[in-house]
């Protein structure tokens, strides 16, 4: 399996004659090795060639025991790791760079002349990695069903009127009960108004009757992400806010209907968009309508009215429209689904159905 992964990042880099690249983020490492290694302030570098001259780069601090089916070169802390990598290196062709490597490190390395040229080589890895194979179908499942469970479990909190940061500290616990790694993203969870702000940050709010809640929340199992978001309302719902969490259900309900492989990602984003638009809220509608996830809970690509690539079965992205009226209501509605010929796979079954909590 790793092998298979490897052997697409060669060919693609095959067809972009690009003959050698570095890859340094930790999640890619992990896609390609089977290895998690966070390093810190300090270098982790997986350098790979079209020669088969790969090797992983990696500080004494991260000892490897197993077999990765790759070389390791280590050195330590009063060592130039730049220096040592460029040492392994093709210096008279063209470097692919990873994202995200710091420029401490790759200009130091294009001071040492490491390569003719140095190219952004990102979207190789980030490509290989946004089409899911059956194992990795299976982890996602296996997080989002712990997510269901998750989210039924903060739900049902909400008559005892913790504040937003009490909910937040008992997921963690939740999380640690069901045998997830933590959280795949800061949860939020926001009351009343709160809910207004698409990325509010939990504070010290307790829920009043009438509110809606937006709880978004995720987490990590076996390196693979979940995430989701519902919105209930406390005692009673007003009228607006009925009308609103209407409103985003259907076009939730409408883009996962255009959900599908072979469908461009602009046009799901419009599917859902359109039709809060045409109730008159398309100016509260403030962001994108999904993201692709799978081992970081923002991979590479998104569900927006920029993206025209065509979705490839075995991509993996949220659904997830919303509305939001400064100092009144919020609702947003996210599930995530696999790409399929033909449709999508919904993984979220925490009902959607508008729900009033006693």
């Amino acid at each position: 399996m790793i092998q298979e992964r490897l052997d697409k990042v060669l060919k693609l880099m095959e067809e972009k004659k690009l003959p050698q690249m570095i890859i340094s983020d930790p999640s890619s490492i992990f896609y390609l090795t089977g290895k998690w290694i966070l390093p810190g302030e300090r270098m982790l570098a997986l350098y790979i060639n079209l020669k088969d001259g790969n090797r992983l780069f990696v500080n004494e601090l991260f000892p490897i025991n197993e077999d990765l089916g790759i070389d390791i070169v280590y050195y330590n802390d009063i060592q130039e790791p730049v220096e040592i990598l460029s040492k392994y290196v093709e210096k008279d062709k063209p470097m692919g760079i990873d994202k995200n490597w710091p420029s401490h490190f790759l200009i130091e390395l294009m001071k040492l002349k490491a390569g003719s040229a140095f190219v952004n080589a990102s979207k190789i890895v980030d490509k290989v990695r946004m089409c899911k194979d059956e194992k990795e179908k299976q982890l996602m499942r296996s997080s989002s069903k712990l997510n269901d469970i998750a989210m039924d479990r903060m739900i049902k909190l909400i008559p005892k009127k913790y504040s937003e940061k009490k909910m937040g500290k008992i997921l963690s616990d939740i999380w640690e009960e069901l045998g997830a790694q933590g959280h795949s993203f800061d949860p939020i969870v926001g009351y009343g108004a709160n809910a207004a702000d698409p990325h509010h940050v939990m504070d010290n709010s307790t829920v009043k009757e009438g509110d809606g809640v937006v709880i978004d929340i995720g987490c990590k199992k076996d390196s693979y992400c979940s995430d989701m978001t519902r919105t209930v309302f406390y005692k009673y719902v007003p009228e607006h806010s009925r009308e609103v969490y209407n409103i985003v259900l259907e076009a939730n309900k409408r883009g996962i209907e255009k959900a599908g492989a072979g469908v461009r990602f602009c046009d799901i984003d419009a599917a859902a968009r359109d039709y809060i638009m045409e109730k008159g809220y398309g100016k509260y509608f403030t962001h994108r309508l999904g993201h692709s996830i799978g081992i970081d809970d923002h991979d590479f690509g998104d569900v927006s009215s920029a993206n025209t690539n065509v979705v490839q079965p075995g991509q993996i992205f949220s659904i997830e429209p919303g509305i939001y009226i400064p100092g009144e209501v919020g609702v947003r509605i996210e599930d995530l689904v696999i790409a399929e010929e033909g449709g999508c796979e919904v993984l979220n079954h925490y009902p959607k159905d508008l729900e009033v909590i006693e």
